[in-house]
């Protein structure tokens, strides 16, 4: 074998190794004069690609005397590996702008990195698709399977089933990728028929199927799938479909169902793959076994980025602030470099802690240090420090200058504190704003109500009401979910024709016998309707956590922790009176609401009364 062959040979490995290895070679390669030496240039672009050497993937193609369509492909593959679609994009409108014609595999490369920059990149994903439509290369199916996964990513199934059509020789991968598509997209009928329909009923085609229904969030399609597929003995040599089904189950808080998932994953020996441990931590942490989550942490061998964010984030999303942050710093000297969902955890962190101070300089140093763009949730998590805080001044300062459109539930959240911290001129500028947005939550117009009858400006709230009476109608009932491992009940608030009614009110009412005794008087401000107070009192008693909750107390082990998942927020009645449930029965009770989460237990709560 020549110098040339054998230095080839050793980039395809350092592609699968290290980039220290690739640098190497690279340096050897120079030093034998090889390195116009084709195709060595164009393999060596691919192994730093490979690599995550992005930077050194663009200065050797800098120093190219000639690029050919396989050394554009190699690069535009190395910036798609490196998660870097717009400078994908960016390199594709100059080599466009050459009157160069792409090739299938530029093709393909530039259709996926239109794909991983989602929707709101619709238009370049159809200029590409109309550039390759025009081309020699038009008939490549492995460019149509590619549009098809693009087409999935942007919502729109329907284009990617016209490619698909228009596929003469369906493969696999175009199968699934549909499939996929399909389900991911929320049409799980279409998704299933043409799933019973492919002859490739293989492990892909079950993963892209099972997979795509938890994205859409189809979570309990997704497990009884996964079950059928068991019970038709495919060989599970992909752990894809594992991480899926164990997200359903973090998605759906399904504790015990979680659990038995994670036997399936040590019985099937990949209890030490890198992403499933990632998935258990998360689905741990989820579904509020947050020892069980550490646990799996740190029993790693190897962690990275997402096994410390999901840890620091769960055990943030718990009301551990100090904790998180310990972990933050942990892992800084282990040498793994924050995301944005890192900083997201952290500044939450500090925001339910009150570390103001500590909150800036993590913002800081991601902007700075980190070279993160800070998106709405980022802000949102600064706007919400400040304003918990009773930084109200700064906090509006910060909502009317970020660089991004603050949403309802931002506004929301500053007005929450004003009311909080009593400053009611600020409430009420902030109030005129949001209503001006035409708030679409029930609860944003509980607030406004609220905030303009403490204002005496009982017009406004007259016309709050008149909207809210409007919005009932399209309101989405409140339920709650809890699961008993043997299965979850749903329970929707004004629900009387449960089996265990009679159980279920009697317990009710000695619980709330026993919270009066202790001075509990029911708070019926989240009650927006013309009735008496005793009927305002009647509607908190149906509301689907306290049903929940006696269910789970007359149901569930003695001594067990007791886990809800509920839709909407939890307003500030049923938080008083989980709390002295929770002391009343000396039972853990966790709740896992559209905000955050709720740990009550000895009569207190772990988001410190504030949510």
């Amino acid at each position: 074998m020549s110098l040339a062959q054998s230095l080839q040979s050793q980039l395809c490995s350092a592609a699968r190794q290290s980039p220290l290895l690739a640098k190497k070679l690279h340096a050897q390669i120079i030093k034998a004069g090889l390195n116009q030496h084709e195709p060595i240039p164009n393999t060596l672009l691919n192994a730093y690609g490979k690599c995550g050497l992005i930077q050194d993937a663009l200065q050797l193609f800098d120093a190219l005397p000639r690029r050919d369509p396989v050394a554009w492909a190699s690069l535009l593959t190395a910036c798609n590996l490196s998660n870097r679609p717009h400078r994908a994009l960016s390199i594709s409108r100059s080599l466009l702008s050459t009157g160069f014609h792409p090739d299938h595999f530029v093709f393909a490369s530039l259709v996926k990195a239109c794909a991983n920059l989602g929707v709101l990149h619709v238009k370049q994903g159809k200029q590409v698709h109309a550039r390759f439509f025009l081309s020699p290369f038009s008939d490549d199916d492995v460019v149509k399977s590619s549009l098809i996964d693009m087409y999935a990513k942007f919502g729109l199934p329907d284009y990617g089933r016209a490619v698909f059509d228009s596929i003469s020789s369906l493969n696999s991968i175009s199968w699934t990728t549909m499939i996929s598509g399909y389900a991911r997209s929320g049409r799980k009928f279409e998704a299933f028929r043409l799933f019973r329909q492919t002859p490739y009923r293989n492990l892909f085609a079950w993963t892209a199927l099972i997979s795509g229904l938890v994205q859409s969030g189809n979570g309990v399609d997704a497990f009884h799938l996964f079950v059928e597929m068991r019970h038709e003995g495919i060989s599970v040599t992909d752990p894809l479909v594992l991480s899926s089904v164990v997200g359903a189950c973090a998605n759906l808080a399904l504790w015990e169902l979680g659990k038995q998932m994670h036997g399936v994953v040590i019985t099937l020996g990949y209890e030490s793959c890198l992403f499933i441990s990632n998935a258990l931590i998360d689905m741990y942490a989820k579904c509020s076994d947050l020892v069980a989550a550490k646990y799996i942490f740190c029993e790693m061998c190897r962690k990275d980025v997402v096994s410390w964010t999901s840890i620091i984030v769960g055990t943030a999303q718990h009301g551990q602030a100090e904790e998180a942050l310990a972990l933050y710093d942990e892992m800084v000297l282990a040498g793994v470099k924050p995301n944005e969902v890192t900083f997201v955890g952290l500044i939450h962190a500090c925001s339910h802690a009150g570390l103001v101070s500590k909150g800036r300089t993590l913002f800081r140093t991601m902007v700075e240090d980190h070279g993160i763009s800070p998106s709405l949730q980022h802000y949102t998590c600064l706007l919400d420090l400040f304003s918990r805080s009773g930084h109200l001044d700064e906090a509006e300062n910060l909502i009317r200058t970020m660089p991004v459109n603050p949403d309802e539930p931002t506004w929301a959240a500053l007005l929450s504190s004003c009311k909080r911290h009593g400053n009611t001129q600020m409430a009420v500028r902030i109030a005129d704003h949001l209503l001006n947005l035409k708030p679409e939550d029930p609860s944003s117009y509980i607030l406004l109500s609220n905030i303009y009858a403490g204002a005496g400006m009982w017009e406004d709230v007259s016309k709050v009401r008149k909207l809210m009476m409007t919005l009932e109608a399209k309101k989405a009932p409140g339920y709650s979910c809890i699961d008993l491992g043997k299965g979850s009940h749903v329970f929707y608030a004004g629900e009387t024709s449960h089996p265990m009614r009679d159980e279920i009110i009697g317990l009710m009412r000695e619980l709330d016998e026993e919270m009066r005794k202790r001075g509990y008087a029911p708070d019926t401000s989240s009650v927006l309707h013309d009735m008496d107070q005793q009927e305002k009192e009647r509607q908190l008693f149906w509301h689907s956590e306290r049903l929940a909750v006696a269910y789970g107390l007359l149901k569930a082990v003695p001594g067990t922790v007791i886990r809800i998942v509920k839709n909407l927020r939890v307003c500030g009645d049923c938080h008083t009176v989980l709390k002295l449930i929770s002391a009343i029965t000396n039972r853990e009770i966790y709740v896992r609401d559209a905000k955050r989460y709720h740990h009550f237990k000895d009569g207190n709560c772990s988001c410190n009364d504030f949510w």
